[in-house]
């Protein structure tokens, strides 16, 4: 290639595989606030088939990022569909960076891709590896074969793997065996005659059992709760509340183990009265996931200021129920752990974080220069973008403030938006002169800033290259431990 066109290439490949981490991270083909489903689905459909189609070595390194589930199960899929496209060095490559993400991906994400591979008719002889290595590293063959048992079934079959004694009996004729060795698949038999069975169960399985024997619901979930994992305590909690104080007492949850952006979600669904009786049991829950999420950069990012967007739009979409502020929210509580001094302002103008709830416009614009008045060493503005109080007052202070007040960059300005926009394929920006970065969960933020630099426009493709290089090893290198780790 022509060095004078490769250089002028490496600003838009780089832009082109930034625009796809955005969507990756932030989009899930679900409705958002100002789009629907379908036109999700068809921005984000058209942004994988591009971004393969143009930077094929760049899209599998992508894998490696902090993209959420559903991208990451989509790319792997399509890579593995379009592998006659690849090289042989790029197939090697690409294996073992699907082989680190899947280890990464709930297992029911992977049953549900191994499934469509299986109705797209991909079966060829890697892809039957990578499935059967997976499940050979699984740590409990037998809650699969309960928990996930249809999924396993098809699975078995798409990559022509058998299974031998009782687990395959368990799984393709179930009821041959009049006892199983194996406890859990016992109780699984015993739980079609036997209400004490259903109790040693996982919670998904258990449930139906309970609505086979009638089981009145808050006995179901004061028996259960010691089976509950903790995300499933957390989304039961209030409904056993509902059930008399027993089963409220066996499903009460541990909020300070919970992941923060979860733990955020799980507050903003509570009714404001509620927060207000649990002050001190909530903001000490959040500060305590935060803590634990900042780690060793607990406190070393000097003077931090965050605008917060907290404004209608961010009450998300019907199947995104506040989604954007429980980001947010999340936010707040993790910089403060950051920063060594911390200034919070939302765009409503309230000052409790507890209390945050959307409502009214977004004076972003209003509240850049507020959190800019108090000095900071990091700006971190989290919103959809959609400054209209009034309309482009953020981007004009930014471009102010970038070009005349603050040339030499002391302060460091970095834009995290948890909406993708399908409309205009990324998420959207409030400056040119401001980095903008997808987020998807808080926990991502201290990469996210990372990643932010490249959307600066100060480094190339060149630098893109080698951060994604680094970050695939990291992943590579994670699933190579858990490869000699597993049992074969």
């Amino acid at each position: 290639m022509d060095e004078g066109m490769e250089s002028s290439g490496d600003p838009i490949a780089a832009e082109d595989v930034l625009l796809f981490v955005n969507a990756a991270i932030t989009a899930t083909g679900q409705r958002e606030f100002r789009s629907d489903a379908a036109a999700q689905r068809l921005s984000l459909d058209f942004l994988h088939a591009y971004t393969l189609g143009n930077y094929r070595d760049l899209y599998a390194g992508v894998l490696a990022l902090d993209i959420n589930d559903h991208n990451a199960a989509l790319m792997i899929r399509r890579l593995l569909e379009t592998a006659g496209e690849a090289t042989a060095d790029q197939r090697r490559s690409e294996g073992r960076l699907i082989a680190g993400r899947l280890a990464l991906l709930p297992p029911q994400r992977v049953y549900g891709l191994f499934g469509a591979l299986r109705r797209s008719g991909v079966n060829n002889r890697r892809t039957r590896a990578l499935l059967r290595d997976w499940l050979a590293a699984r740590p409990d063959p037998a809650l699969d074969a309960v928990k996930y048992r249809n999924g396993l079934k098809r699975a078995l079959r798409h990559a022509h793997l058998a299974l031998d004694g009782e687990l395959g009996a368990f799984l393709f004729a179930p009821h041959s065996r009049a006892r199983y060795d194996t406890p859990l698949l016992e109780a699984w038999r015993r739980a079609h005659y036997e209400q004490a069975a259903l109790y040693e169960l996982p919670y998904t399985v258990a449930e139906g059992f309970a609505a086979r024997h009638g089981i009145p619901r808050g006995v179901f979930l004061e028996r259960i709760a010691p089976r509950l994992t903790r995300l499933e305590t957390l989304r039961l909690q209030e409904a056993a509340r509902q059930h008399g104080p027993a089963a409220a007492r066996a499903v009460a949850a541990d909020l300070s183990r919970m992941p923060l952006t979860r733990l955020a979600g799980y507050v903003l669904s509570l009714p404001a009265p509620d927060r207000v009786a649990r002050r001190e049991e909530l903001t000490g829950a959040l500060r305590t996931a935060a803590r634990r999420t900042a780690g060793r950069h607990r406190g070393t990012w000097g003077r931090v200021a965050a605008v917060l967007d907290d404004s209608f739009s961010s009450s998300g979409s019907g199947v995104k129920r506040r989604r954007p502020l429980a980001v947010a929210l999340a936010c707040h509580y993790l910089l403060e752990a950051l920063a060594g001094h911390y200034t919070g302002l939302w765009t409503s103008g309230r000052g409790d974080a507890l209390l945050a709830h959307p409502v009214g416009p977004t004076p972003l614009g209003e509240r850049i220069l507020d959190a800019l008045e108090t000095a900071p060493e990091r700006l971190v503005i989290v919103s959809d973008g959609w400054d209209n109080s009034p309309p482009g007052l953020a981007g004009e202070v930014l471009r102010v403030w970038r070009t005349r007040l603050d040339p030499a960059r002391r302060t460091g300005v970095v834009h995290l938006n948890p909406v993708y926009d399908a409309e205009d394929f990324d998420v959207r920006w409030l400056s040119a002169r401001v980095p903008t970065a997808g987020i998807r969960d808080a926990e991502d933020l201290p990469a996210l800033v990372e990643i932010a630099q490249f959307a600066e426009g100060r480094t190339g493709l060149a630098d893109l290259t080698a951060y994604l290089d680094a970050r695939a090893a990291r992943l590579t290198a994670a699933a190579d431990r858990r490869a000699e780790r597993s049992p074969r």
